[in-house]
Parts: C-alpha cells; sequence; structure tokens
C-alpha cells in the first residue's frame, strides 16, 4: 500500500513537473490600471471619424487582472474609422508600456497577445502593431466566444496594412522590430462594447 502511495506520489510530481517544464513564458508590457483618459497628455490615443463613434474607459467591475480593464464602447459605420493606441511615438504622450520597447529582447518572443472579453457578436476587430520604421501590420480576429479569452497573434501573421500608411512609414514590408505601439480597431459595421486586459509577449 505504501509503496502504491509512493509511486503515485514520484508520478504525480512528475507530471506536475513536466506541466510547469512546458508553461509558456511571457512579458506583460501593458495592463490598461491606472487613469484612462485621451488627449496631449492622455494615456491611451484614441479617436473616431467618418461617422463612426467612440467612448474608452476604465471598467473597475469588469477585469481580467489587477482593478480594472479597458472598456471600449463603439458604433463603427462603412467608411467611418476608429483607434485606441497604447505605445510611443503617438500623440499621446502618456500612453506608453510598462515595458520600454527598447528594453525587450524582441528575439525571444514570437506573438503577442491580449485578453479579450467577447459577447459573440461577431463583430470583426483588427488589431495592428507599428514596428521600428513606423510601418503598421494587422492581425484580424472575430468576436465569436463569450467571456474572457487570451488571443495570441503571432508576429508572422501579421500582414502589412494596403489600405493605409503614415506618410513618414518606412514601407519596406518587413517587420522591423522594436514595435513601437499596438491599436485596436472594431470594423464597421458593427457596434457594442469590447473589453480588453493584459497584453504580453509570448516566448517561442
Amino acid at each position: 500500500m505504501k509503496k502504491a502511495l509512493l509511486m503515485a506520489l514520484i508520478f504525480g510530481l512528475g507530471f506536475m513537473g513536466l506541466c510547469f517544464a512546458q508553461e509558456t513564458k511571457s512579458l506583460l508590457i501593458d495592463d490598461f490600471e491606472g487613469p484612462i483618459n485621451c488627449g496631449p497628455n492622455g494615456t491611451v490615443d484614441f479617436g473616431a471619424g467618418g461617422g463612426s463613434t467612440l467612448e474608452v474607459v476604465a471598467a473597475q467591475d469588469l477585469q481580467h487582472l489587477g482593478r480594472q480593464s479597458l472598456k471600449v464602447t463603439y458604433n463603427a459605420v462603412p467608411g467611418g474609422y476608429i483607434w485606441i493606441a497604447r505605445g510611443y511615438g503617438l500623440d499621446a504622450q502618456n500612453a506608453g508600456w510598462l515595458v520600454k520597447p527598447e528594453d525587450i529582447n524582441w528575439d525571444k518572443y514570437q506573438s503577442i497577445s491580449f485578453y479579450m472579453y467577447g459577447s459573440n457578436s461577431q463583430a470583426s476587430l483588427a488589431f495592428d502593431i507599428k514596428d521600428n520604421g513606423g510601418e503598421i501590420w494587422r492581425f484580424t480576429i472575430q468576436d465569436d466566444f463569450k467571456g474572457w479569452k487570451e488571443i495570441a497573434c503571432p508576429f508572422n501573421q501579421f500582414l502589412v496594412r494596403n489600405d493605409w500608411q503614415p506618410d513618414s512609414a518606412i514601407k519596406n514590408v518587413n517587420l522591423d522590430f522594436p514595435l513601437k505601439s499596438y491599436q485596436f480597431e472594431p470594423m464597421p459595421p458593427a457596434q457594442g462594447t469590447f473589453y480588453f486586459d493584459e497584453v504580453e509577449l509570448i516566448e517561442k
């Protein structure tokens, strides 16, 4: 009996060790804690145009980590546009991450991820990243789930945006690190509410 219990204990510890060894390592770069506001001294660079509308606030009643998440209430109409960005080189001077891009060893990471609270609205969401040369790359997902879900976006699955690029961007169709910023963009036609939390880099 004792031998059986000992063997079970050894097996259980070995299994746990294997699980821990296989656990994906990540680096938290953003968590949306603290004040959420826009403008030149804001913490989030966001806006809308072409008839689309947007409200961005902190949500203390629904979060995946910490005290709050980022709540985005939107109405995206055909011909309009929306953006919600965090990072560097933006109009909002205090929209930086928890870790500066130049302090990250980007060679270690294969994906950028975020947590999103879905409502199964079937709406499409574009997740854009701006590379070191200012070129914008896009990863598109669909809100086809309910509750919190981690959305992992492998760098090799981003596509360079072909509908618009900043005039100042180095348009070399090469994802140049370090990244400078990311942004969420609900795609028209759709309206509703998204919640976001925990932006991380996932190791290879």
